[in-house]
């Protein structure tokens, strides 16, 4: 039977590991911070150890026959609705997913310390801590390299069409956020702009050089578009 002074000890364990991943979250004013990824994560290390030991009575009774993982495999699939609670949808951008793995990740945590695996607790929450922390300035400088462009096209009357336009610009179809085509000259000539993002400065001129080159298409300008100041990433 596992006594009260391990079980004190490895509540404490998730409670400590599950607010450093917490507050690597809390400093980016995400919601979900410290205190919903320790309670996470003392939840689940309870759920574990009420699984592997909280039925030490029932199952010496004859014919009796329990799965102490049956707990913990619900707690996996169960802490889902907070994860999708941090997710949210703001036009086109989907963020906190990288939250909501958090989330998961230290449900996982909790779980691993209520069962007494204090060294893959504690190595699991340094890595995630590495991958929140340390890799977020290499995934900002390549996403700084990322950005939005509107491309303004001038050309005869059904020369670019929303059908041919993903083709003749060469770029994926969610990277074309939206297009505008207006009717010139009359109706003999129409001009389009053209929203791109998540794109380089490359792609972005290469994909004016397609436009240019196309048949009926009279002038192609390119122009960024700043970025709005204060936007978080996931």
């Amino acid at each position: 039977m596992i006594s009260d002074l391990d079980i004190t000890e490895r509540l404490a364990a998730a409670a400590v590991l599950g607010s450093l991943i917490g507050f690597e979250r809390e400093r980016l004013l995400w919601a979900a911070g410290i205190r919903t990824h320790m309670l996470v994560s003392v939840g689940a290390c309870l759920l574990m150890i009420v699984s592997a030991y909280g039925f030490q009575t029932v199952i010496q009774a004859p014919h009796v026959i329990l799965d102490p993982a049956r707990i913990a495999a619900q707690v996996v699939s169960g802490i889902g609705f907070l994860g999708a609670g941090a997710i949210l949808l703001r036009g086109q951008v989907v963020r906190g997913l990288t939250t909501a793995a958090s989330i998961w990740a230290v449900a996982a945590v909790g779980l691993a310390a209520g069962g007494g695996l204090y060294f893959a607790a504690t190595i699991s929450t340094a890595i995630m801590l590495v991958i929140l922390a340390g890799l977020k300035p290499l995934e900002e400088a390549y996403r700084s390299q990322l950005q939005s462009y509107e491309i303004e096209v001038a050309a005869e009357r059904e020369a670019v069409t929303a059908a041919n336009l993903k083709k003749l610009l060469g770029v994926r179809a969610n990277q074309i956020r939206r297009v505008v085509i207006e009717d010139a000259e009359g109706g003999a000539a129409q001009r389009l702009t053209v929203f791109l993002t998540r794109v380089s400065h490359e792609d972005a001129s290469r994909a004016a050089e397609k436009l240019a080159s196309a048949s009926g298409v009279r002038a192609v300008d390119v122009t960024q578009r700043r970025r709005r100041s204060g936007a978080q990433e996931a």
